[in-house]
């Protein structure tokens, strides 16, 4: 019995830690930028109000709960604001740059998987190996590759195929790239995981029945690959959607991203309110994926069984 009982306090111990992780680190900070976005501006020390004063008990509480107000969200959703275009926009650059991803990341992460054993966790270190940068200066060496006066232009220049600099820096395009360049291993890494662990003998099967390899990747390999590229498709898009240090150092004056809305709100008009109900729509975006890919994921496990 007591063996039982230390059994069961063991199990209940480990279903409780990643309940208590999420709710110290998730769900606390989460409902003070919640609050803070159901309150006003003022000038004051924190610069928000109602503050929660329970030395006045009920009625401390009661006063608390009345100056709540949906008025922020009222006016971020309004049309008239640019936050609106601002989700639309990260939401279009976030898919866009995610489908690149995919389109670069699928090929390096097939040929990892099919490469020699013994060289695979050296390709393995490869891609990792931007990690050991600062994502910051990774950035920054995009401005000087980029500029005008920058490497890949006088590269161009000097092979002769352009006569005057591309202007990359500051567009969409720049933005684009730095995404990329920035969030390919998060693509690569659970690609390669679904690919390295594929039977290679359904393919060898379909070859014996003369089936050939462009129709065996498409009707084998990729779809045995989806949850890699599942996984990697939210792990690069819900992050390219929040970006806020790309779009600001690559992108220019037309590039609009909910992340640098965000920022300009919060230091520049030294709006907490109004920052908290931008940051609280668009963890709610964020969270309809991830809500959809759990429901495939749980109709998949039940077909299995």
């Amino acid at each position: 019995m007591a063996m039982a009982g230390e059994k069961g306090g063991g199990r209940w111990f480990v279903i409780a830690v990643p309940y208590l992780w999420l709710l110290a680190l998730f769900l606390a900070p989460f409902l003070i930028v919640f609050k803070i976005s159901l309150s006003q501006d003022v000038v004051a020390q924190p610069p928000y109000e109602p503050q929660l004063d329970l030395s006045q008990g009920w009625a401390g509480i009661t006063q608390f709960l009345s100056g709540l107000s949906f008025a922020n969200y009222g006016y971020v959703l309004d049309f008239s604001n640019e936050f609106l275009e601002a989700y639309g926009s990260s939401l279009v650059i976030a898919s866009i740059s995610t489908i690149l991803l995919l389109v670069v990341g699928y090929p390096i992460a097939y040929a990892m998987a099919r490469a020699p054993r013994s060289i695979q966790p050296t390709l393995l270190m490869l891609v990792i190996l931007p990690f050991w940068t600062s994502f910051l200066i990774r950035v920054y060496a995009w401005i000087g590759i980029l500029s005008p006066e920058g490497l890949l232009n006088q590269a161009l220049m000097a092979l002769g195929v352009i006569d005057t600099p591309l202007e990359i820096l500051n567009t969409n395009l720049a933005v684009y790239i730095g995404i990329v360049y920035s969030y390919l291993p998060f693509m690569v890494l659970p690609l390669y995981s679904a690919l390295e662990k594929l039977d290679l003998t359904l393919l060898e099967a379909a070859a014996d029945l003369g089936c050939p390899p462009s129709k065996a990747f498409w009707t084998i390999t990729f779809p045995l690959s989806l949850p890699g590229v599942a996984a990697g498709a939210l792990l690069c898009f819900i992050p390219a959607v929040g970006e806020f240090v790309i779009p600001d150092l690559l992108g220019g004056s037309d590039t609009l991203m909910i992340g640098k809305s965000l920022w300009t709100e919060f230091t520049v008009n030294r709006s907490w309110t109004v920052s908290s109900a931008v940051a609280v729509l668009l963890l709610l975006v964020l969270v309809v994926p991830i809500v959809i890919y759990q429901n495939i994921q749980q109709r998949e496990l039940e077909a299995g069984r």
